[in-house]
């Protein structure tokens, strides 16, 4: 999952010409679901979102407060094109969620926000509808995050694994113990000389 939190002074979303959220002072987070995300992603999200120290203290003191500590609002907005790829320049959206699957998701990472919070503090936009959202970014401050691919952890150690094998099998082995003690051990041969065992060693030299 992948989010874009924005530190704001307000911040709305309108449907048509109908405003549907409005938020104060707080956060403004666009979401993008993808088609790996469990409940670990959203529980990290939640954590984070939450937690994120983006605002001032009593004192002034910057990077202080997370949006509970100074109990501010919080606007949540569905973003499928967070989880774009390009091929070539035409972006691609095969890695979002279906709408489908991302919509009981994305309410029940809203329902997650709200209980571990306010309810009354977070506010969403249209799933699915095409909005126009309107942001006044404090600072500007614009976090990216993203959260574990709890899924591809085992294949990605997998993968990793299976490298440094073929990196330790590709790798010269220094000589042993015993390799080493032979070689001290064996005669050295005059390259300007001939020897009938082994080969005429001038003879392979270049005139």
């Amino acid at each position: 999952m992948k989010a874009i939190i924005q530190r704001v002074w307000k911040a709305s979303v309108t449907v048509g010409d109908e405003q549907v959220s409005t938020i104060g002072r707080g956060l403004c987070v666009l979401l993008g679901i993808s088609v790996e995300d469990t409940q670990r992603d959203v529980e990290y999200m939640v954590r984070k979102i939450l937690n994120i120290r983006l605002f001032e203290d009593e004192n002034g003191r910057a990077w202080s407060r997370s949006v509970m500590d100074r109990e501010l609002e919080v606007l949540c907005i569905s973003q499928f094109t967070l989880q774009c790829y390009l091929k070539g320049n035409k972006p691609d959206f095969h890695s979002a969620m279906p709408a489908e699957l991302a919509q009981p998701f994305y309410t029940s990472m809203l329902e997650q926000m709200r209980s571990t919070y306010r309810p009354e503090l977070i506010k969403d936009g249209q799933f699915g509808a095409y909005m126009q959202v309107h942001i006044q970014n404090d600072g500007p401050v614009t976090i990216e995050l993203e959260s574990p691919t709890g899924p591809m952890d085992s294949k990605q150690l997998a993968k990793q694994e299976k490298q440094q094998q073929r990196k330790e099998k590709t790798r010269p082995k220094p000589p042993s113990e015993s390799g080493r003690e032979k070689a001290a051990s064996r005669p050295k041969v005059d390259p300007s000389a001939s020897s009938g065992a082994e080969g005429d060693v001038s003879s392979e030299r270049e005139p």
